[in-house]
């Protein structure tokens, strides 16, 4: 029997694939062909992809985002990076990119050299201004100045003058009882234990935060006039009580120390401490001059009226008179009278006394009596 193959013959050859090479030339080729046919286009898409962010890059460092109406206060803590610090000033308007912020401060090596503090920017400033006060550490600084001898009183409506504090919210800082307690003192207010000083008040801080810090510099002073001092028969708080009439009563400087010995001389004697300053006090703030209404007031702290010491200070004494009242001089005063310029003329006995009195107050435009009579 015959066999035949009856599968289906082709008699051509089988087709041979594009070899890779072949694929690559030709695309190649249709590549080129194409960047050529559109390289003007394509290059005008490239420029543009450059130069947009280059122009906004360029805006946000030329054009500030506002006037300079809004002024901010940020702080850049320890631990707090720069661009988080970018981030809280994009959202207070200060800046108008955060990203582009910490672009720049790195493109400049800022991000590296920033100090912590607390700093003050508008929305009018530039970028490069903002980084270089950073650079610079030029800190923001709300300075406030506690004159000596000032009361609280007085302070506190220096305060609000300032615009820092209210002064019923400071003198309720000055009496918050726990807050004495915290502080070690046992008076009904703070009179007499702030430091007369400079203060830098930043936002944010709280009028305790500062009675605190007024209370422990003064604390601090008074431990440094005592370790040279040695004993002394005074409390603490009687020597800032005796020290704060010390400072209202004296103008020059020179005349504390004779001022304390009279006040010192007196305590000994059992005599009346006759401050005109003491008289006044809780009323009106001291200016040199008291009535007679004044000195017959019933006070507690109207040393016209009571023996010894009043029961607090009457102002915030600075280290001169703090000194005074622990180192006074030998000297027997018991007197002294306001000669009208700022000066005192002091006496050991009432008759030369009274004809100081004569010489000094009767005059026409002189000043009334300023201290013991």
């Amino acid at each position: 029997m015959t066999r035949y193959d009856i599968s289906p013959k082709s008699s051509a050859a089988p087709a041979k694939a594009p070899s890779f090479q072949r694929v690559t030339v030709i695309v190649s080729t249709e590549i080129r062909n194409f960047l050529h046919k559109y390289r003007f286009p394509i290059a005008a898409v490239l420029l543009i992809l450059i130069l947009i962010p280059a122009a906004r890059f360029g805006a946000f460092l030329l054009f500030p985002p506002g006037s300079g109406s809004r002024v901010e206060v940020v702080e850049l803590g320890r631990g707090k990076t720069l661009r988080a610090l970018a981030g809280d000033l994009q959202s207070r308007g200060i800046i108008s990119s955060a990203r582009l912020f910490s672009l720049y401060a790195r493109l400049k090596g800022g991000d590296a050299q920033v100090k912590a503090g607390v700093y003050q920017f508008s929305d009018g400033m530039r970028p490069g201004e903002i980084l270089a006060k950073m650079v610079a550490g030029e800190v923001y600084q709300r300075l406030f100045a506690l004159p000596e001898g000032y009361s609280s009183y007085q302070v506190a409506e220096m305060l609000e003058k300032r615009g820092i504090f209210g002064k019923e919210a400071f003198l309720a800082a000055c009496r918050d009882q726990k807050l004495l307690s915290e502080l070690g003192i046992g008076a009904r207010s703070a009179e007499g234990y702030l430091f007369a000083g400079s203060y830098n008040i930043l936002p944010g801080k709280s009028e305790r935060e500062v009675v605190r810090e007024m209370v422990q510099r003064q604390k601090e002073l008074l431990e440094e006039c005592l370790s040279r001092r040695g004993n002394t028969p005074l409390t603490r708080h009687q020597i800032l009580t005796l020290a704060s009439m010390v400072e209202k009563e004296a103008v020059l400087p020179a005349e504390k120390p004779f001022i304390a010995a009279v006040f010192h001389n007196r305590l000994r004697m059992g005599m009346r401490l006759q401050s005109d300053p003491t008289a006044v006090y809780g009323v009106r703030a001291f200016s040199g001059k008291v009535t007679k209404s004044d000195i017959l007031r019933p006070s507690p702290y109207n040393t016209y009226l009571i023996p010894g010491l009043p029961p607090g200070p009457i102002g915030n004494p600075g280290k001169e008179a703090i000194e005074a009242v622990l180192n006074p001089p030998s000297v027997p005063y018991i007197f002294f009278v306001a000669r009208g310029d700022g000066s005192h003329h002091f006496t050991s006995d009432l008759t030369s006394h009274n004809g100081a009195v004569r010489k000094y107050l009767k005059s026409p435009g002189n000043a009334s009596p300023g201290g013991p009579r």
